[in-house]
């Protein structure tokens, strides 16, 4: 078997020469990485990762953690995530709590044994507020509130929802149904204070789920205007068939409704339910899709939606979780990995962010008040399409 003294005998060098340029460390004139990288490839001599990697001090994977890749959301999102991280030389390793039911506590514990380099995590967690709190390891949360020290990504869903409801109170709606996800998770953090909603917003949010804010604010700028609204909830949304359930519970349970709001996968269910009914689209009934994916293309005709950028927001992950790597290693290197070094990494990131990459991000505390944990708010688009008025 062909070892790095092999490599450097061949090129004529020093191992930790050869150390040097098999882990891109140091200075190594070009001319000698030349002379090392030819005499590797000579010897079809193939780095080893483990030792590669303990030199490092990293692994270089993230590990991703995702309710369900079956949603056509998340698995547009983890393809882009895994594209930006790819970029950075790094590596995804997936899991979807669909399938995976003690996927969560493994992650964290391979996080804690260095196995992993940070977590992006996406699913809902069974973890207090208090124990991600005490991680003290890269983490960063997509459209979850885990703890104020983390910081979240996640679409702007408070101005979402006000625009969708703006549309709707301006084509004249009456009597709207969103469906959404399960409504006990509204109110899933023991906070003693009432879930924010558009007229006062929590500064420590009852539910761990950012994305009820669209939901919330779209009701109540619907009930100021005296406009009637439904709620029909998708209780598992790895389970697809739960929504054309939903949409026919929808028609079914409201014969007078004359506008729906939901996810993709329902909205496009929605749309031909409704059409084999022979209800007319919009005239009858206007249908809004909230995500905005390539799910609503299959519904028959093009559906109003208001759009996540899936791409942006995987660049954000990506650009967080790279930060928050950084930031840890250079706490450990600097005191040698105490306790009283990362507890002034936690309270230096909870500040403002210093790369260039996030001066252009929208903040929450731009668009909902009070909002003091680290949330970067990637805008939406409302597309008007053949199914609004």
């Amino acid at each position: 078997m062909v070892g790095i003294r092999d490599v450097a005998k061949k090129a004529g060098v020093s191992t930790s020469t050869v150390s040097l340029v098999i882990n891109n460390s140091g200075y190594v004139s070009q001319k000698m990485r030349d002379r090392v990288s030819a005499a590797m490839a000579e010897l079809n001599y193939i780095p080893n990762d483990l030792a590669k990697n303990l030199y490092k001090g990293r692994t270089d994977t993230v590990g991703v953690i995702m309710p369900t890749i079956q949603h056509p959301f998340f698995a547009s999102l983890v393809a882009r995530i895994q594209h930006y991280l790819d970029v950075q030389g790094m590596r995804a390793l997936l899991c979807s709590t669909a399938d995976q039911h003690a996927a969560e506590m493994q992650y964290v514990d391979m996080l804690q044994r260095h196995t992993l380099d940070a977590l992006i995590v996406g699913s809902h967690s069974q973890l207090s507020q208090e124990y991600w709190e005490g991680i003290n390891r890269p983490v960063v949360a997509f459209d979850r509130y885990l703890c104020d020290s983390i910081p979240t990504v996640g679409a702007d869903h408070v101005s979402g929802g006000r625009t969708v409801a703006q549309a709707l109170i301006a084509s004249g709606a009456q009597h709207v149904v969103n469906i959404g996800g399960p409504r006990s998770r509204f109110h899933d953090r023991d906070r003693g204070v009432a879930l924010l909603n558009s007229r006062e917003m929590s500064s420590r949010p009852d539910s761990s789920f950012p994305t009820v804010r669209y939901q919330l604010v779209m009701e109540d700028e619907l009930l100021t205007a005296g406009i009637e609204t439904e709620y029909v909830p998708v209780e598992d949304l790895s389970d697809m068939a739960l929504f054309l359930r939903a949409a026919e519970r929808a028609l079914d349970d409201f014969e007078d409704v004359d506008a729906i709001v939901a996810p993709d996968l329902a909205a496009a269910a929605v749309v031909q339910e409704a059409l084999a009914r022979g209800i007319r689209i919009p005239d009858d009934l206007q249908v809004i899709a909230y995500d905005g994916t390539y799910v609503s293309a299959f519904a028959g005709i093009p559906v109003t939606s208001m759009t996540q950028d899936v791409d942006e927001t995987a660049r954000r992950l990506v650009v967080h979780a790279m930060q928050e790597i950084e930031r840890y290693a250079q706490a450990e290197k600097s005191a040698e990995g105490t306790s009283a070094a990362l507890a002034a990494a936690r309270e230096a990131a909870s500040g403002e962010m210093t790369s260039s990459e996030h001066k252009r991000y929208v903040s929450v505390q731009e668009n909902a008040q009070g909002v003091p944990y680290r949330f970067d708010a990637v805008k939406l688009s409302y597309v008007q399409r053949g199914t609004t008025r």
